[in-house]
């Protein structure tokens, strides 16, 4: 008897001892955005999949779970939690693959290099057996790993620890998405394609974003981690001069996506993060690209936090730290074609070799309302640097964006975002 009390006695202790880890805190899948939470909140604001009756609530593990779950991008209303780390790069009975598994038609990299160096191809886009075969191999990786989201949606990770790796989650012409709680890891590209023309010297492109929206309308996407962890493309070789890139944007959000709110997400470790606007002759964007940005923070990137064309972007609380040794660092905030960006009580805090003038950028834009920004902890105006260093080579900025938000919560100093960011944005920070 006195053995019983004393393992009932310790059974008891066992559950009262352990740690309120987020697996066990309340269940976030039903919740909605709230009422001005950012541009995601207008016309009727963002619910996902919080009516979704208790069929379309699934637990997922593994890629074929995930799968079967997301129903072809179908528009009922469901409710995804991913437990764990899921690997997009697998097969049906969760077998890893890799990218000799989706080589074929005879492509090799070294064939490739052979048929498509410029000091003998010339700048004409690749064409011929080489190239083909690498669009057969690519397609055959793109039906792993492109995971297509349809409307009344949400996906949320369970607990601290859940990640999807390898897969491009693409949200397409869907309508009231909810994504949250959730590690996105490296989108990685097996076979990325030479582009002879892009930048004047070419480039390597790939062809997966961590997440991607397009044509998407009521996004409400919260704390999420986005990175390349796992394959950074700086360990990647180079090859025509330019670095072998495997990866593509974090997050974009483009072909007239339209009322969308990031708030408490991390983009970290990664050239190009986020890309609002694909091209500047799409002009049916034109009064779309209504995008929100807050308490986000952009950590090691070398450029487009965001980059910007025809929206009305609000950044404000957002986060930015350069590390030392970033010498490839270009810049931040990316003013574009008709875009009109208002950003209010941004911290930036980067190397001595980096300087305020080198935080925004214009790409044949010129609308930036900026306020209360900090550079180093200590305030600054980025139109007034912009416009006295960057006098000659880019278009000067005006403050005159032509709208002034609404739809937000309180905004607080640079100083205060900036230690809260660091503590709350992320994958399973959700208080």
């Amino acid at each position: 008897m006195r053995l019983r009390r004393i393992a009932l006695l310790t059974a008891l202790l066992g559950v009262l001892c352990v740690p309120a880890h987020a697996d066990d805190a309340r269940d976030i899948s039903r919740d909605t955005l709230d009422p001005n939470d950012g541009w995601a909140a207008a016309d009727g604001g963002t619910t996902g999949g919080s009516t979704a009756d208790e069929a379309h609530v699934f637990t997922v593990r593994n890629r074929s779970e995930l799968v079967r779950a997301l129903d072809g991008g179908s528009d009922t209303p469901k409710i995804i939690r991913i437990a764990g780390t899921i690997d997009a790069n697998t097969d049906d009975r969760g077998r890893p693959l890799d990218c000799a598994d989706y080589t074929t038609d005879g492509y090799s990299l070294r064939t490739y290099l052979a048929a498509y160096d410029p000091r003998t191809w010339g700048s004409a886009k690749p064409s011929g057996p080489q190239e083909e075969a690498r669009r057969a191999s690519a397609a055959r990786q793109a039906e792993r790993v492109v995971l297509r989201v349809g409307s009344n949606t949400t996906i949320v990770g369970l607990g601290r620890n859940a990640v999807l790796k390898g897969a491009s989650l693409q949200i397409s012409d869907a309508d009231n998405v909810i994504v949250r709680n959730l590690e996105l890891r490296d989108a990685y590209d097996c076979f990325p394609v030479w582009q002879p023309n892009t930048g004047g010297l070419g480039d390597w492109k790939a062809a997966y974003d961590n997440l991607w929206l397009r044509g998407a309308t009521h996004v409400w996407i919260d704390h999420v981690t986005a990175s390349d962890k796992g394959h950074p493309d700086a360990d990647e070789p180079t090859y025509f001069a330019r670095t072998y890139l495997r990866h593509d944007g974090l997050l974009d959000i483009t072909n007239a996506s339209d009322l969308v709110t990031v708030s408490w997400s991390r983009f970290a470790d990664h050239d190009k993060a986020m890309l609002i606007g694909n091209g500047d002759s799409a002009t049916g964007d034109r009064g779309r690209l209504r995008v929100t940005l807050h308490h986000n923070e952009f950590d090691s990137v070398v450029q487009r936090a965001p980059r910007v064309r025809f929206g009305q972007v609000h950044l404000y609380n957002n986060r930015y730290v350069v590390p030392a040794d970033a010498h490839d660092y270009r810049y931040s905030i990316g003013v574009g074609t008709e875009s009109a960006v208002h950003a209010e009580n941004n911290a930036f805090t980067t190397p001595g070799h980096i300087e305020a003038a080198d935080l925004v950028k214009s790409w044949n834009g010129s609308a930036l309302h900026q306020s209360g920004t900090t550079f180093n902890g200590y305030p600054v105006d980025l139109l007034a640097i912009h416009n006295a260093y960057n006098s000659g080579s880019e278009r000067d900025l005006t403050a005159d964006v032509g709208w002034t938000p609404t739809l937000h919560g309180r905004i607080d100093s640079a100083e205060r975002a900036d230690r809260e960011v660091a503590r709350g944005a992320g994958a399973g920070r959700i208080p």
